[in-house]
């Protein structure tokens, strides 16, 4: 079987990758990457190592995408990934980099008939309805208020996918939600296999460590390289919740997803960690300070919430498990030491992938 993944040198891309590899002999990698990120130019010799075919291209410009070769499967896992794009006036720039690359790929399938896979984001959910969801504090962590009424798409296992996704969800969000709907729309017009993966917080060891785009490695490098930090929004205390998982736990499901070529049914699927891999920035903390000590470290504190901040998005999977039986094996325990190892053996990986 002969895949594309787009975005191969980012941290999800390269991830899957190789777990692609290791996992069948019968499989054959194509990559493409722009290198916009810092820290993605590192992956390629790693990839390149490895028989992967790296190429560099644009995939907002149809003639790299064109000259790409015929592939069975595309894995779209290129995307301007923060929740923050566009806001500072790049707002173009984060529809050509989420919309029109998608467009170009889906173009590719109606040519070929190669199956698509997009990694998608919990946040095409609705801002306003996960702001309502109504939430307990416990140790220092949101849950939800099981007590109160629960709207639709919502319960303690987290949100499934039929919550909400009523505008405002970001234009990053929006990108990804249109990127969706044209997809499933060019599968069906066109005859070829497209799934949809909605993927919460994905963390592990050489994540590109950017408070806005990988919140974990970002705060366990900045422990371990002593980089202050701060709560913002909620109070500031640090009880805004997520739930994580690893990248070979998503590449182990488009495994599957790849043999399920003819099957029928919904194509759009919540993928994460759920409550068992949920976690707040608070017990993060703690985590981190039982590893590296407290020492005189203060965690600054910003009460004031953000504009597109969220107070808690857990993951319900249980549509994908029963399909595929998708069981995150990581724990977030098990991602947070293979991080911290990481950032002990990279002293300097803010400065390197953060910028």
């Amino acid at each position: 079987m002969k895949i594309l993944i787009t975005g191969i040198c980012g941290f999800v891309g390269s991830s899957v990758a190789r777990r692609l590899l290791a996992a069948s002999d019968d499989v054959e990698l194509v990559g493409l990457d722009n290198f916009s990120r810092p820290g993605s130019e590192g992956n390629r010799a790693a990839l390149i190592d490895l028989g992967i075919d790296v190429r560099h291209g644009d995939l907002r410009c149809r003639e790299d995408v064109e000259a790409l070769p015929q592939v069975d499967w595309i894995v779209d896992a290129a995307a301007n990934p923060s929740v923050l794009a566009g806001i500072d006036g790049g707002s173009r720039q984060v529809v050509e980099n989420n919309l029109t690359s998608t467009i170009n790929l889906l173009e590719t399938c109606r040519r070929t008939g190669a199956g698509f896979i997009l990694l998608s984001t919990s946040r095409v959910y609705s801002i306003d309805a996960l702001n309502a969801v109504p939430l307990l504090e416990e140790d220092r962590t949101f849950v939800v208020d099981a007590s109160r009424w629960l709207p639709d798409g919502l319960s303690e296992e987290g949100i499934s996918e039929s919550f909400s996704t009523s505008a405002p969800v970001s234009l990053y969000g929006a990108t990804k939600s249109a990127s969706e709907s044209l997809a499933l729309e060019y599968g069906a017009a066109f005859d070829f296999p497209v799934w949809i993966d909605r993927c919460g917080v994905m963390a592990g060891a050489g994540q590109f460590a950017r408070a806005d785009q990988g919140i974990v490695a970002f705060w366990i490098h900045s422990f371990c390289e002593g980089s202050p930090l701060r709560y913002i929004g909620y109070g500031g205390t640090g009880h805004q919740t997520r739930d994580c998982f690893h990248p070979h736990d998503l590449a182990d499901l488009l495994r599957k997803q790849m043999s399920d070529y003819d099957a029928g049914g919904d194509r759009i699927y919540n993928l994460g960690g759920g409550r068992p891999n949920a976690f707040s920035l608070a017990t993060l903390t703690a985590w981190c300070e039982d590893r590296y000590g407290a020492g005189d470290r203060a965690i600054g504190s910003v009460p004031e919430t953000r504009a597109f901040d969220v107070p808690w998005v857990v993951m319900d999977a249980s549509e994908a498990a029963e399909r595929w039986t998708f069981r995150p094996s990581i724990s977030k325990w098990e991602i947070f030491d293979e991080i911290a190892r990481h950032a002990e053996a990279n002293r300097t990986w803010l400065t390197r992938s953060a910028a």
